[in-house]
């Protein structure tokens, strides 16, 4: 077995080490670490010191100014922007003005059931972060009822729930109570 020279590898992580500079705010080394969201620069000094800084920057640049075209919530002139999400059409007067033009309409959406878990709210088809379909009331933060499944407007016979879900099977469709203490099904045909 060959012997391995260990001080060309602590002579590379101190060349590393020292590539990254030093902390702005106690001046102790930045290293590399790793999170899970990535990789970023930390002091070395951590937990005394919580300085981070990214190593990739996701700078916003202004392509062109729309004169012609005036903020609809501030009246300053938009701008077409290439951000961290790709182009997009925003408004000159950021940070003060947040306005972003979307070019997509929003369909149609169907009228859900109001919520009957805090009775003022309605519930409202979203998307995960994977892009499954779920509904929640709209008076979220304040109310956390969510539904993995379509929402129908039907009271449940057995605990009288004033909705129940409707789920598609391979040839029928079933409402099943969306109460865990009672989850009475009714299958229906097509």
């Amino acid at each position: 077995m060959s012997k391995i020279d260990h001080s060309l590898f602590a002579a590379d992580k101190y060349a590393l080490e020292k590539e990254h500079g030093q902390c702005p705010e106690c001046g102790s080394k930045l290293i590399m670490r790793n999170s899970k969201a990535g990789p970023f620069l930390g002091c070395s000094s951590y937990p005394d010191c919580d300085f981070i800084r990214p190593l990739v920057s996701h700078e916003t640049q202004q392509i062109k100014v729309l004169d012609d075209s005036p903020c609809p919530e501030c009246g300053n002139p938009l701008v077409v922007k290439n951000g961290r999400y790709g182009m997009f059409i925003g408004c000159t007067g950021y940070p003060e003005c947040h306005y972003i033009a979307h070019d997509e309409k929003e369909p149609d959406q169907e009228i859900l059931p109001a919520c009957p878990k805090c009775k003022k709210g309605q519930l409202v088809a979203r998307s995960n972060k994977f892009g499954k379909t779920f509904y929640s009331c709209n008076s979220y933060p304040s109310c956390k009822y969510t539904l993995n499944y379509k929402p129908v407007e039907h009271a449940c016979p057995q605990c009288q729930w004033p909705i129940m879900m409707r789920k598609q099977m391979a040839n029928s469709v079933v409402l099943q109570c969306p109460q865990k203490s009672c989850s009475h099904k009714i299958t229906q045909s097509e």
